[in-house]
């Protein structure tokens, strides 16, 4: 972890978070709720879903970071977090939804989410460095 800029990481972290209130709010919210088979109404406790949410945004920032390693050139961690998003993320994402029978419009919605989340977050870390 040495030579990691923690304050990237946590703006990136940052990132992913509003990128996130967009993308399941007034972007997608309704497919993604319709898709996923939930009632907005009869979500859990905000505090619970949006701070465990940071959490694992964090956790993936620092993750990524310490991959990229501690000055990585802006083309290049774009460029992984566009692999890291697509490939990792959503192909993981694919076979999970395969197996659990859930449909195309809600493996799309999340595996969008996640390579522009993975891409933004090598835009910050490639800047900021």
């Amino acid at each position: 972890m040495e030579g990691i800029n923690l304050w990237a990481v946590l703006v990136a972290a940052l990132s992913s978070f509003l990128l996130g209130g967009v993308w399941y709010g007034p972007l997608f919210g309704k497919a993604w709720n319709a898709a996923a088979g939930m009632d907005p109404q009869k979500q859990g406790h905000p505090a619970k879903i949006f701070g465990g949410a940071f959490v694992f945004s964090i956790i993936a920032a620092m993750a990524f970071a310490y991959l990229l390693g501690p000055a990585p050139t802006l083309t290049t961690a774009i460029s992984m977090g566009a692999v890291a998003g697509v490939g990792l993320v959503a192909a993981s994402f694919g076979i999970n939804y395969l197996f659990a029978q859930r449909g195309a419009t809600l493996w799309l919605i999340d595996a969008g989410y996640h390579t522009l989340q993975f891409t933004l977050f090598g835009l910050i870390l490639g800047l900021w460095h």
